[in-house]
């Protein structure tokens, strides 16, 4: 799909990927609607694309409800929200979980399928969802976050055969590790050197690349992640013992401590 003078609704656009996204986006001609939760980021991203800001927590279904009704229709939407969700799973409350649950998953599920119906009656539009590599290769201390971009993936993956004939594209984003921004960086974690990092624009270029070439699934990572992920998915029992032998716990900690006060 061609993005110029396509209007696209864009969530968690006040995080350091979803500004990269938005800039993109904005770049190739779209007219855009932002929505995250704090205004103090949002207006001036909106202000410097040319597009709209909405204060939204989509963690309440209300919200969702109201951002549908303000937005009505897009010719693309981009689910970039996702609340950082690393620990054991003993460490979370249920509220925690449910919020998890409704940011990660129930949202874009709610707002595709409102979004949906307008972009196959007209025939064309794409919906994005940005998930992670943890919804391809789940590791320690990632079961609820993995839970929700598993999901991602399985939803998008279903939603695109059911959308196949229609004219609408769906597309998943899979970033490995992100400098600059995202959560683990937002965590102040410290990655071991072999492990090489991707930036928001490449996060970005990628999104924009599934929307245009209409690609199920783009990986935003080292080549050395993918075949992980890849392995992960064949053989989950001796890919796990090499994450464990490369310190994968370590990292899973720190993820773990740096995320406690904002999940």
């Amino acid at each position: 799909m061609n993005l110029a003078g396509r209007s696209v609704l864009l969530t968690g656009a006040t995080g350091g990927i979803g500004q990269a996204i938005a800039r993109a986006l904005a770049e190739r001609g779209a007219r855009l609607v932002l929505t995250g939760r704090r205004a103090d980021v949002l207006e001036p991203l909106a202000a410097e694309v040319s597009g709209r800001a909405v204060a939204c927590d989509l963690a309440r279904a209300e919200e969702v409800a109201r951002l549908l009704e303000d937005v009505g229709n897009a010719d693309a939407f981009v689910a970039t929200a996702a609340l950082p969700a690393s620990g054991a799973l003993s460490s979370f409350s249920v509220e925690e979980i449910d919020r998890a649950l409704a940011v990660n998953l129930r949202a874009p599920m709610v707002l595709a399928r409102a979004l949906s119906v307008g972009m196959a009656a007209r025939g064309h539009g794409h919906l994005v969802f940005v998930s992670s590599l943890s919804g391809k290769a789940a590791s320690p201390g990632a079961s609820v976050y993995s839970a929700t971009k598993y999901g991602l993936r399985g939803f998008a993956l279903g939603l695109r055969e059911d959308l196949r004939d229609s004219g609408v594209g769906v597309s998943t984003v899979f970033p490995g590790f992100v400098s600059d921004a995202g959560m683990f960086h937002d965590a102040d974690v410290k990655l071991p050197g072999y492990v090489a990092t991707r930036t928001p624009q490449q996060v970005a270029d990628g999104v924009v690349r599934a929307i245009e070439r209409n690609r199920s699934e783009v990986d935003v990572a080292p080549l050395s992640m993918r075949l992980g992920a890849a392995a992960a998915g064949l053989v989950p029992e001796l890919a796990g013992r090499i994450q464990r032998r490369l310190g994968s716990q370590a990292i899973a900690d720190a993820m773990a401590e740096g995320q406690r006060e904002k999940r």
